[in-house]
């Protein structure tokens, strides 16, 4: 019997498996796709969590001072490491100088930088433009996965690429994770620790930064409610994450909203349940490639409100399982936090939210990963 040659993957993230979307991405589709018996799997990475044996890590160095070659010289050493032991197929999450297929986490770096950060051009900006344009008009991409259609649409404005090339592959979700949270226990207990009456409805905000994430826009809208209808009971704000609360609790303050809103600072463990203990999830970004908390939100069977700046939207069913809203449109964002406050919607509204995080397992987004990779290598 003549045995399989396994075909070899060239992976390349700079941190591997680390803190951040485009690092646990890759880790989880790369992990799985390390059990395909045709696969061979090599991770070219600065740094990186190993989880299993089957996978083959190679350093490569990054020259970060001047900082201005840290995008050029990860890109040059990847190639160049990937050169020396020959694979069949490269796939890039970050910018290189070449791969067969290219997921874009982000958006081009000039329109971050000008667009949305409200920047000028450093020359680190300058360099890592540079790699960006080589790499897919010069390094032969045969595929682009951008994670939302907002990376997408952003990725056409500046890149003329073959429609054909061009496939939208979301972020996953570890749902058994959230499915064993969720019980009536860790509910009462999250609530129990953090002074939450039993029959309080809760709007849940999760972020690192609070000004980016809409926190202003969603206090606003609840102050908005309080004062349409003072004799209406008002849900409770959890804020959750880092950032300036000083300044948020004097915001909520000054809306008469300082006794519903709690600010729980970095979660340390089990973010799960303080999904469970929530019964409405909200992200207003000014911009967000993907926002992986929505999704974690509605695998924990919560409805949510996002903005229509947040990438995530794309699984978002307005009306079903959530509404997408503009950030800034106080009167429609307190419109449908009066409607989802209400047991009987926000409970429908939150199955339909689990059955749509349910089509997007970390298995199902690896399967079709696969699919791609033997594509390319046929």
């Amino acid at each position: 019997m003549v045995s399989q040659v396994k075909k070899k993957i060239a992976v390349v993230i700079p941190k591997y498996g680390l803190v951040g979307g485009s690092e646990n991405f890759a880790f989880q589709v790369t992990e799985r796709l390390a059990l395909c018996a045709d696969f061979e799997l090599h991770v070219f990475a600065n740094r990186w969590r190993k989880q299993s044996g089957k996978i083959t890590f190679h350093k490569v160095p990054v020259i970060s001072f001047p900082r201005t070659l840290t995008s050029p010289s990860f890109a040059y050493l990847a190639n160049k490491k990937i050169a020396e032991i020959g694979c069949d197929l490269i796939h890039s999450h970050e910018r290189i100088l070449q791969a067969d297929i290219f997921t874009l986490h982000c958006i081009p770096h000039e329109i971050w930088v000008n667009a949305i950060r409200q920047k000028r051009m450093s020359l680190f900006d300058r360099a890592t433009c540079w790699v960006e344009n080589r790499m897919i008009r010069k390094g032969g991409c045969e595929r682009f996965l951008p994670v939302s259609s907002l990376a997408m649409d952003y990725f056409a404005r500046c890149y003329h690429v073959p429609r054909q090339s061009v496939e939208i592959i979301h972020p996953g979700i570890d749902l058994e994770k959230f499915q064993l949270a969720g019980n009536g226990a860790n509910r009462n207990e999250v609530r129990d620790s953090l002074g939450i009456r039993r029959d309080e409805r809760v709007i849940l905000f999760v972020s690192m930064n609070f000004e980016l994430k809409g926190l202003a826009q969603i206090m606003d809208a609840m102050a908005l409610n309080k004062k349409q209808d003072p004799s209406a009971p008002v849900p409770r704000l959890l804020v959750v994450g880092k950032g300036n609360e000083k300044k948020f609790q004097a915001h909520a303050n000054s809306l008469g909203l300082g006794d519903n809103v709690i600010f729980t600072g970095v979660w340390q463990s089990s973010i799960e349940k303080l999904y469970w203990a929530s019964d409405i999830f909200m992200m207003l970004s000014g911009f967000d490639t993907f926002g992986m908390a929505v999704l974690e939100a509605m695998a924990a069977s919560l409805p949510v409100i996002v903005s229509t700046m947040v990438g995530a939207k794309d699984i978002v069913v307005d009306g079903v399982n959530g509404f997408v809203v503009e950030r800034d449109d106080i009167a429609k964002i307190s419109e449908k936090i009066r409607l989802l406050v209400t047991p009987e919607l926000g409970e429908k509204m939150g199955q339909a939210a689990l059955a749509e995080a349910k089509k997007h397992s970390w298995d199902r987004i690896a399967d079709r990963m696969a699919t791609i990779y033997r594509e390319l290598l046929n």
